[in-house]
């Protein structure tokens, strides 16, 4: 269930997206529900159901990722693929999950009061994110969305990268030394 508020002034609101907000974000990233122990985003048909994190810490890692590593033409599928190992590594083990329950806790309160999915400009949530660039949680995240997004076949296309070139015949025949551009 998705509750937009009427614009009420800022001491007063409650926290969710008001009808505004949603337009300001436009389509990228623009909605998450969280539904019992699944995260739908229901404009690109896509869902995540999770095991061992909650929902909410799902949803927070997508936008953690995003902002991390920002690739507007990149769909939030992908980078929701990419946190999707933590939950299956919290499920296997119990620090780990401490490790990214406590590190989203605790980026929520450095947030505010609605939390860093509350912040609604990319510009404070990097803020946010540089306090904590030098904690085990930020480089558990950020190390692990560099294998676990850009690994991802589907995305490279994206990036123009057309994978390994061994099975190809390598670089020597395929243009490595074309410098026409010159």
């Amino acid at each position: 269930m998705v509750t937009i508020y009427e614009r009420k002034p800022a001491n007063e609101r409650k926290p969710g997206l008001s009808r505004r907000e949603v337009l300001k974000r436009g389509g990228v990233g623009a909605l998450l529900v969280i539904s019992g122990s699944a995260v739908i985003s229901p404009e690109h048909a896509w869902g995540l159901e999770t095991s061992a994190l909650k929902p909410e810490t799902m949803a927070t890692l997508i936008q953690m990722a995003r902002d991390i590593y920002p690739h507007d033409q990149v769909p939030d599928k992908y980078y929701a693929i990419a946190v999707k190992a933590h939950d299956e590594q919290a499920g296997k083990d119990p620090t780990h999950k401490d490790l990214i329950e406590n590190g989203i806790a605790e980026l929520d309160l450095k947030s505010g009061k609605n939390g860093y999915t509350g912040l609604g400009w990319e510009e404070q949530r990097v803020a946010v994110l540089r306090e904590i660039e030098d904690t085990p949680f930020f480089q558990a995240v950020r190390g692990g969305l560099v294998v676990g997004l850009y690994n991802q076949k589907e995305v490279w296309p994206i990036f123009g990268y057309e994978g390994e070139s061994y099975s190809k015949g390598g670089y020597m025949a395929r243009g490595f030394d074309d410098i026409e551009w010159l």
